[in-house]
């Protein structure tokens, strides 16, 4: 009987590890590290979507993410994650995640609530204004002359608004605050303290529509007028805008470092910040699987470029013995139709500067042209102005026309540089070496470099996928 029931416990202890398993079944194995259904689902929805234009069915993408989980794995073992670079970086694009998170939505709402609060503390029992005004400047170090001279325009000012003059008008071509003259001279609600006291004081004696004479401030002098007064909205009204003011000023931000200083002290230095976000953002991952795979994403992510760029793309780049061997064997992929330029075509204010330019680079080499003409030219003003590339036929009519000699086109100089000038040289069939299209040229040989490693990698890291699995992902209810 006792055998029994342990048969029949051990039997079910089984089976629920079984349900446990198929709700998350493993869809492929990489090396030793196993890849969850709803992990490549989520890399599959995120990555695939109708945006994308070369859009993968499930079988084509699982063999990329597999090629993708090579080299994380193949970053790992070289400790890339272990450089001080990459985890500055990872925790900078993590915190960006965690860091919100550890403030609850009601901690935000007491912040809307304290700030209206504030609003409503410092108008003191006073209305909010929108004053209009004609504003003409004095400097601080202005002479009696020139207050003088300023006092006599405003008076005149306020003389014409007095005998029916248009504010407005008036505003918009006489004051001397631009940014609100061009509005006719309507500033903002304000409240108390927000603006110079003596504007202050005269602006709250204006009723609506009223106007006033010219007041002087620190800053010069004011005719000021009375647009709209209006007492605080209540909370609820201005309650979106607090809250997205204060979502833009990172009010999130700033409670999460309250949340971490409290939580350094309860650790008694125990503990440093980078620390506590570590636990703060195992915790909330345990909890959130779409926040798990998020953090995972930027942490793999990362150590994938930092692998590429040192293992491949960088090693690449400068094997010019390799990129020219390579070009030479795939010429003819990089063959054109059109007749194409390879050189410089410059601008000179002088006419005799064409001929002399073309003279003085003959004997330069053609990555030194740009610098030579900088040296002999425009060491204090631009005298020659260049641009050097590779030019289709068609891109440019000038080199056109001085160039490739095409029929029915005009030069067309720049403004202030009528004479035009091209050196260079003309490639009919195709580039005559691997730098008159180098960035084509390394980027293939980039992937072919990169083709090759990822070879060295499926040696190291086997990969198994599990096609049953594969064609539950997306379904609904899977398991």
């Amino acid at each position: 009987m006792k055998r029994t029931c342990l048969i029949s416990c051990f039997v079910l202890c089984v089976s629920l590890g079984l349900m446990a398993q198929s709700d998350d079944p493993v869809v492929m194995t990489v090396g030793n590290e196993k890849v969850t259904r709803s992990e490549f689902e989520y890399n599959f929805n995120k990555n695939n979507t109708d945006a994308v234009v070369d859009k993968k069915s499930v079988r084509e993408y699982a063999d990329m993410y597999a090629v993708y989980r090579m080299k994380v794995l193949a970053a790992l073992d070289n400790k890339l994650d272990t450089v001080t670079s990459y985890q500055k970086e990872f925790r900078h694009y993590r915190d960006l995640q965690i860091r919100p998170l550890l403030v609850s939505d009601a901690v935000v709402e007491e912040e809307c609530t304290k700030y209206y609060n504030r609003m409503l503390e410092s108008l003191g029992g006073k209305d909010l204004i929108k004053p209009a005004h004609i504003f003409l400047m004095l400097g601080q170090n202005a002479s009696n002359e020139q207050i003088e001279a300023t006092k006599v325009r405003i008076d005149s000012i306020y003389n014409a608004l007095t005998e029916g003059a248009d504010f407005e008008t008036l505003a918009k071509e006489l004051s001397q605050d631009r940014q609100t003259a061009v509005k006719g001279g309507v500033l903002p609600w304000v409240g108390p303290g927000q603006t110079l006291k003596e504007f202050e004081d005269a602006a709250y004696a204006l009723k609506v529509g009223e106007m006033s004479k010219p007041v002087q401030s620190p800053v010069g002098y004011h005719i000021i007028k009375m647009t709209e007064r209006k007492d605080l909205e209540p909370f609820d009204s201005l309650h979106t805008k607090i809250h997205a003011y204060l979502e833009r000023r990172g009010i999130r931000d700033q409670l999460a470092g309250v949340v971490v200083d409290s939580l350094l002290a309860k650790y008694n230095g125990e503990k440093t910040a980078e620390d506590i976000l570590d636990m703060e953002t195992e915790r909330l991952c345990a909890q959130d699987k779409e926040l798990k795979y998020l953090v995972k994403e930027y942490h793999d992510g990362l150590l994938l470029y930092d692998l590429c760029s040192k293992q491949i793309w960088e090693p690449a780049k400068a094997d010019t013995v390799g990129i020219e061997k390579y070009f030479k064997a795939n010429k003819k992929s990089y063959a054109w139709d059109k007749p194409h330029f390879a050189g410089m075509v410059y601008y000179c204010k002088n006419e005799a500067d064409v001929a002399a330019v073309k003279k003085l680079l003959k004997k330069v080499p053609e990555d030194q042209w740009i610098t030579t003409i900088r040296g002999a030219y425009n060491k204090d003003s631009v005298a020659v102005r260049m641009e050097k590339r590779l030019f289709a036929e068609g891109e440019n009519d000038n080199v056109d026309v001085l160039a490739l000699k095409a029929k029915g086109k005009e030069l067309k100089p720049v403004k202030d540089f009528p004479y035009v000038g091209v050196v260079g040289r003309v490639l009919k069939k195709g580039p005559a070496k691997w730098t008159d299209v180098s960035a084509q040229v390394v980027q293939d040989y980039q992937k072919v470099k990169e083709d090759e490693y990822v070879e060295t990698l499926r040696r190291k890291y086997p990969v198994v996928i599990n096609e049953n699995v594969l064609s539950t992902v997306n379904q609904t209810g899977n398991d």
